[in-house]
């Protein structure tokens, strides 16, 4: 009798451990869920479009995006329609969006140590990898030739105000790891050997001075992925 009140009890208890582990599990899928939609909803969306410099009655000096903005940087046919911010480090803008607030999926910015006119003979662009190609989502697609060949062009506006407008072609891309110094120090003479040797995907040389955009490969990871674009003079 002892016994089966033992077992009995025993597996009570299992019952109620793994009844507690359940929602627990459930909890944690929950949140997770909550945590992705509320990035999501967060990241930059269309209504910034209203502060490009090309948009009807925009007006630089009325602007809500910060005084760091330094140009915009549009993919066509793509989600990337952004400005470009540049702050006093590459910290700021990871978790700040152009209008100056706390934001998990910060912006688009120029390493700061680039020129802000762009007039570097390689200027570096970040973003953060988010989903459903917002941010720099997109740059997985440009690994696929087919997909570069049929999204090459974009544009860059310079300045706050978007008084110099330059063309873009994107010419190659390919995964690196944030350490290689010959695409993220800004300067390195190597650059131009590097991507012809390592670029998964180049469909010509560049033709005027570089502009590489940079991601995250995956949460976590040291990888990055590079997409290369040159101005067209």
């Amino acid at each position: 009798m002892t016994s089966l009140k033992f077992w009995k009890g025993a597996s009570y208890a299992y019952d109620r451990i793994l009844t507690v582990i359940l929602v627990l599990i459930l909890l944690i899928v929950g949140y997770c869920m909550y945590d992705n939609y509320w990035v999501y909803s967060h990241t930059l969306d269309d209504r910034v479009l209203r502060f490009k410099p090309t948009a009807e009655g925009y007006d630089p000096d009325e602007s809500p995006i910060t005084e760091d903005m330094v140009g915009w940087l549009t993919i066509d046919d793509t989600n990337i329609d952004y400005p470009v911010m540049q702050g006093e480090d590459n910290v700021k803008y990871l978790n700040t969006d152009p209008f100056g607030a706390y934001s998990l999926s910060g912006s688009i910015f120029l390493d700061n140590r680039n020129s802000s006119d762009f007039s570097d003979r390689y200027s570096l662009i970040y973003g953060h990898h988010m989903e459903y190609g917002k941010m720099f989502g997109a740059l997985d697609d440009f690994l696929d030739e087919e997909y570069l060949k049929s999204h090459s062009k974009g544009e860059l506006l310079v300045g706050r105000d978007g008084s110099v407008r330059y063309d873009l072609h994107i010419f190659a891309s390919m995964r690196a790891g944030a350490h290689d110094k010959e695409v993220f120090n800004v300067g390195e003479s190597g650059t131009l050997d590097f991507i012809r040797t390592k670029a998964e995907v180049m469909t010509e040389g560049p033709r005027g001075r570089i502009v590489a955009l940079s991601t995250c490969a995956n949460s976590g990871s040291v990888s990055r992925i590079l997409v290369f674009c040159y101005i067209e003079e």
